[in-house]
């Protein structure tokens, strides 16, 4: 008896998400599992003969776009990007918090760049009300002052460790990851504004402005809700 065919979610997100781009153009290439996927396909249709460029988000996207032949620009050379795909921690109402990569400075400023903004997510991460912690970076020097100030917006922040590595977190740009607990969000419209007047934060985890989310489902489906 032949076992079931397993249907991997973000697989099915990423892919499908991947059919948006359409030929030369700009694409910002989010930062996770499931944009790797996103990626992937990306690079298949490049071999395929799709002319595109990409502006990667992190080093790790930089990498599997090298090793999958999409052709890397920047922010420079192209201020507005066409599109950009990534992914999230959780989802709700067009409202994502991102960072358990510790790259979302640089999602934020590619998301931002683009004209259209496309999420991918497994059903897992999509919620009705946001609890996830909201990821900041944060400059070393300020890391005790962000803490005093998150915990007046009624958090409670903590310096993210390393794996597989001693002391903590270093983003791409040499700062550190905290995160931010505030347990439900009601309204991240407002967090997302208290955040971005806390000094020393460089850039925290919420997305305000998400265009479209691709939701991936069990049997293979993918839920496309457009803002």
């Amino acid at each position: 008896m032949k076992k079931p065919l397993q249907i991997n979610p973000k697989q099915a997100a990423g892919e499908k998400a991947a059919q948006l781009v359409k030929n030369n153009m700009v694409v910002g290439l989010g930062t996770g599992s499931t944009t790797a996927y996103a990626i992937k396909e990306l690079g298949k249709r490049v071999a395929s003969g799709l002319k595109i460029q990409g502006v990667p988000t992190s080093y790790q996207s930089a990498f599997l776009a090298a090793e999958n032949g999409i052709p890397i620009t920047t922010l420079d050379e192209h201020p507005v990007l066409d599109i950009a795909i990534d992914g999230a921690d959780q989802i709700a109402n067009f409202i994502a918090i991102k960072g358990g990569g510790a790259a979302h400075t640089r999602e934020k400023i590619v998301a931002q760049s683009a004209k259209k903004f496309v999420v991918v997510a497994d059903e897992s991460k999509v919620v009705e009300v946001l609890n996830h912690p909201v990821p900041l970076e944060v400059i070393p020097f300020a890391r005790k002052l962000v803490v005093k100030q998150v915990a007046k917006l009624g958090g409670k922040a903590v310096v993210r460790m390393g794996v597989n590595k001693d002391g903590p977190v270093i983003s791409d740009n040499g700062n550190f990851i905290m995160d931010a607990d505030f347990g439900e969000i009601d309204d991240p419209e407002s967090l997302d504004k208290a955040l971005s007047q806390c000094t020393g934060i460089v850039e925290h985890g919420i997305f305000t402005k998400v265009d479209v989310v691709y939701i991936g489902k069990k049997d293979g489906s993918v839920e496309i809700l457009k803002a």
